[in-house]
């Protein structure tokens, strides 16, 4: 029968490449600061969000209608005026005429 080339038959098996160890590890101390940024930075962009558009719209996600016993909860109003519903409606069109879709 056959045999199998292995790599014992060609001289043994090549040790692997072992990387010599970081001559500067990174100190803890950069891992937390680094961490306290990151925490830091999302809060300035929530109180930039908050200065700009206001609250109210976060308000009115969160709090839910209360619902009354036999009484169906209708969804939300449609406020958007007609015109700003045809410039909606020309926006999506040309962004899939584009290629590019939400």
């Amino acid at each position: 029968m056959g045999h199998a080339c292995t790599p014992d038959d060609l001289g043994g098996a090549p040790e692997p490449q072992r990387s010599a160890p970081d001559p500067q590890p990174e100190h803890p101390i950069t891992a937390i600061i680094a961490v306290i940024a990151i925490f830091v930075a999302i809060l300035l962009i929530t109180w930039a969000r908050i200065e700009v558009h206001g609250t109210g719209d976060l308000e009115e996600a969160l709090v839910e209608p209360q619902a009354q016993a036999g009484v169906p909860l209708l969804p939300p109003k449609d406020i958007k005026a007609g015109e700003e519903r045809e410039v909606d409606a020309a926006v999506t069109s040309s962004r899939f005429a584009t290629g590019l879709s939400p």
